[in-house]
């Protein structure tokens, strides 16, 4: 929905300017010869057109409204709303973030070429990207594995062995070190779930285990010459993971995100409604019950 709101954005961008720029170049200046030839004949002096054509009126009135929106939307900052749990706790279902669509690169909003290097995502970064099995989705997940890493997800542990730079030295598999900080302040399938905090290095963030549910390897994307449960980020790609880890569908099932398909990188939660309404309510599901105003802020 976002590439098609994008693809109008530009085409009416396009068609408002250039009404206004041919009316300037052509039309305008024929009427103003009109009305200086009808004063002249009449004895009167010129007079300023009293009414621009409605078509020209209305184009130059939204050209700079469509036009401001379209370089905020495409160049510096685009609005998202969290539709699911996956990467709870960090964000909730409800929340409207800010995406900063430059931290990446800057990319054109029709090819999404990217036209100026302005950044890669680090490890921990929570991302917004086009999914790789349908790309007119987007989707948010957090950057766990870098180019080059190797990523091991075993018994609901991540493990990472950094790129080796030099072929000297190199580091060895370990796991991301987690803290257990709480067990039932979020609920699902009747069972409490277990917080704890994942230190991935530069950045500690939490995260949510289920208690019960298991997720055989056999259902991961399995990477020929690897195990199931391990995988070798490629260059130019990336490893990312859901926060919920048991209810998230991440790399862990289809993969990695090359770097062509990331949006930008979530940075703040402007605001965030709750939605607790019953399908038997008098007002639509979709209408907010609440606002969480707590949750505005910066996502970690």
């Amino acid at each position: 929905m976002a590439n098609y709101f994008s693809l109008i954005l530009v085409a009416l961008t396009l068609i408002t300017g250039l009404i206004w720029l041919v009316d300037s170049l052509v039309f305008a200046p024929k009427r103003k010869a009109r009305l200086q030839a009808a004063a002249t004949a009449e004895g009167a002096g010129y007079g300023e057109d009293p009414q621009l054509p409605y078509l020209v009126d209305t184009s130059q009135q939204i050209f700079p409204v469509i036009a401001f929106v379209l370089v905020l939307r495409s160049f510096l900052y685009e609005p998202f709303q969290i539709p699911s749990g996956s990467m709870m706790p960090t964000l909730l279902v409800g929340d409207f973030i800010l995406v900063e669509k430059f931290a990446y690169g800057v990319k054109d909003p029709v090819f999404r070429s990217k036209l100026i290097e302005t950044g890669v995502p680090e490890r921990g970064d929570v991302v917004v990207f086009k999914y790789p099995e349908e790309p007119s989705v987007d989707y948010i997940k957090r950057v766990i594995g870098l180019p080059g890493d190797t990523v091991v997800y075993q018994n609901k542990q991540v493990y990472i062995k950094p790129k080796c730079e030099t072929g000297n030295n190199c580091p060895k598999l370990k796991a991301v070190p987690l803290t257990f900080q709480e067990r039932g302040e979020f609920v699902q399938d009747m069972a409490q779930l277990m917080r704890y905090t994942e230190d991935l290095g530069t950045v500690e963030h939490d995260i949510l285990r289920h208690p019960v549910r298991e997720i055989s390897p056999v259902n991961f994307y399995t990477q020929p010459g690897t195990r199931s449960n391990e995988w070798i980020v490629p260059e130019g790609q990336y490893f990312v993971l859901g926060d919920n880890r048991d209810n998230s569908r991440d790399s862990r099932f289809w993969g990695f995100v090359p770097d062509a398909n990331l949006v930008g990188k979530a940075v703040a939660i402007w605001i965030s409604f709750e939605f607790e309404r019953s399908q038997s309510d008098f007002l639509p599901t979709w209408v907010p019950t609440g606002v969480r105003f707590e949750r505005a802020g910066g996502i970690h």
